[in-house]
């Protein structure tokens, strides 16, 4: 084996080596989706139109904790409320999905008298 065929053969262990370790890196930034440590979570969201929602986060940690209402539209975000968390308030099972919209109209016409 040549010296040039030795260190290339090396070079290539070292870069299938980093490609690992590369990806374990970028797991652990803000940039590949790491989170703040359970600083902050999601609590809510509420859709007012397609640009516009409201958004319950929950910041801190322990007695630190604190819940935001935001109103969060393209253009910014504003604080809209602060409040100590509400743990009693989250539902103990998750809600109904929703109809299908056939399902919906066939209801709303029902309750109208209409028929289907």
């Amino acid at each position: 084996m040549t010296s040039q065929s030795f260190t290339s053969l090396l070079w290539f262990i070292a870069i299938i080596a980093m490609i690992p370790l590369a990806l374990w890196l970028l797991k652990r930034t803000p940039v590949g989706g790491a989170t703040a440590h359970g600083l902050m979570k999601s609590i809510a969201v509420l859709p007012i139109s397609p640009s516009q929602r409201l958004v319950t986060v929950e910041v801190g940690h322990g007695d630190q904790r604190r819940w935001l209402v935001l109103g969060v539209t393209a253009q910014n975000i504003t604080t809209l409320h602060t409040m100590d968390p509400q743990d009693d308030a989250l539902p103990a099972t998750p809600a109904m999905p929703p109809l299908p919209f056939a399902q919906l109209l066939g209801k709303l016409r029902q309750d109208k008298g209409t028929p289907p």
